[in-house]
């Protein structure tokens, strides 16, 4: 039997006398630094396709009785847009979406912020939200400590201390859990509802810079300043393989079908596909700062979007033949500054259609969001498109670093609330779900 580990407030999450947290909760025990690279066993290095990375199979409830649909469920038709800056700022701006009458129907997203405030002693780096109509929101900072905030209830919830360096990256691969990368060169992940450290993945010397989860949660990416790729098993909380990239990564993303990943380094963008084999190598203009995936809403294939030094945010078609090299086919402008930072977000358009939105931030200080359906079809690198944002924000000399969009149709308005709120039947059911994904897996 393995000893318990320790409770949580021993495990140093410092959260507030509000928090549902109990003294008493046990944590998963942290296995030891993993030996990821498998060249030093002697074996070949393992791949996305052949990791372990299996669905763990429906619990007896599950299988006898399915839960029932009632309708398929819909994009949100309003989302928040949250960025962190240099100045400690943390800017929550509530966006919803107006369409044009007539044949042009052209969309327009109208950015009120709904708070304003200092989240950290130092600067925010990061900032993430859980997804589908999740209430947590999660921010990083250079004091070494996660931030997680109630979106429902507009409250702070607490600090996770688990780190011993600054917060470079925060995701959620699911509702129900959080994963945290560090200047300490370890990954954190947490459990989203008692914030129990479930496992810390150690292997990286180093600054972690950047990790990519893949679409089906199972598996993670991370590079460092260690010049290594990491691969990690999310199912088993375990490190599966790493391979030596010879610079400096700073950005890993995926595909959305998870069938490639490209690591960003510098002015460098390398894609890969899941065997680990390098595809391509393009040089792009200028620095890049971000980069992110998303399916082209006219053609269904990934396009990458490329935010950089040169003020616009560049859309590069990824051909799905590995033969043909991805080109720039559209631009969208309009920030003075360096793109620090890029999100998207499926959203529903009040004439029951749906887009795709892309938000960024700058160092100019602006937000500024576009409606990803103004993209044209890919025909040739010869003829770029020029795209006009749809809606703006100035925080009026903020250097932004951070962004994250984040899905308001699960986030309710409560305003002031004297003594306990009555749990919604949203919030059980959401509780039973983590449980049950909790009990088969990390993630």
């Amino acid at each position: 039997m393995p000893e318990q580990p320790k409770s949580i407030l021993k495990a140093r999450v410092k959260a507030k006398k509000r928090v549902r947290v109990s003294e008493g909760t046990p944590h998963a025990k942290v296995d030891p630094t993993p030996k990821l690279s498998s060249k030093s066993r002697g074996k070949q290095p393992e791949t996305v396709a052949s990791a372990k990375i299996s669905s763990s199979p429906k619990s007896k409830k599950d299988r006898s009785q399915p839960k029932a649909s009632s309708s398929p469920s819909r994009p949100p038709s309003s989302f928040k847009l949250v960025t962190g800056s240099y100045e400690k700022l943390l800017y929550g701006l509530e966006c919803s979406i107006t369409m044009g009458e007539g044949d042009d129907g052209r969309v327009s997203v109208n950015m009120k912020p709904t708070f304003i405030f200092p989240a950290h002693v130092s600067c925010v780096k990061a900032v993430a939200g859980s997804p589908m109509g999740g209430k947590w929101l999660a921010t990083g900072s250079v004091d070494e400590i996660v931030k997680v905030w109630d979106l429902r209830r507009k409250k702070e919830v607490g600090g996770l201390m688990q780190h011993e360096g600054s917060i470079t990256e925060l995701h959620f691969p699911s509702r129900s859990h959080l994963i945290s990368a560090s200047e300490d060169g370890t990954i954190a992940i947490f459990h989203a509802r008692d914030w129990v450290v479930l496992r810390v993945l150690k292997g990286h010397k180093g600054r972690i810079n950047s990790v990519g989860i893949h679409p089906s949660g199972k598996v993670a990416l991370s590079v460092g300043v260690d010049k290594t790729l990491r691969m990690w098993d999310l199912m088993r909380g375990k490190g599966s393989a790493s391979t030596k990239l010879g610079k400096e990564g700073e950005k890993v993303r995926w595909s959305t079908n998870g069938e490639l990943f490209v690591v960003q380094s510098r002015s460098n963008l390398e894609f890969f596909d899941t065997n680990l084999a390098l595809l391509h190598t393009i040089t792009h203009p200028s620095r890049i700062h971000d980069v992110k995936f998303v399916r082209h809403p006219k053609t269904d294939d990934d396009i990458l979007l490329v935010g950089a030094e040169d003020k616009r945010l560049s859309v590069y078609c990824v051909p799905p033949e590995a033969s043909e090299t991805p080109y720039v086919f559209a631009e969208m402008v309009g920030h003075t500054n360096r793109v620090k930072a890029i999100d998207t977000l499926e959203v529903s358009l009040p004439d029951q259609t749906t887009t795709t939105v892309v938000a960024t931030i700058s160092s100019d200080g602006k937000a500024r969001v576009y409606d990803l359906a103004q993209v044209p079809k890919p025909v040739s690198s010869s003829k770029v498109e020029i795209i006009e944002p749809v809606g703006e924000y100035d925080s009026n000399g903020s250097r932004l670093v951070c962004l994250a969009l984040v899905d308001s149709s699960g986030v309710e308005e409560e305003g002031s609330v004297v003594g306990k709120r009555k749990r919604s039947e949203d919030d059980l059911e959401g509780d039973e779900d983590e449980e049950q994904d909790g009990s088969e897996a990390l993630v």
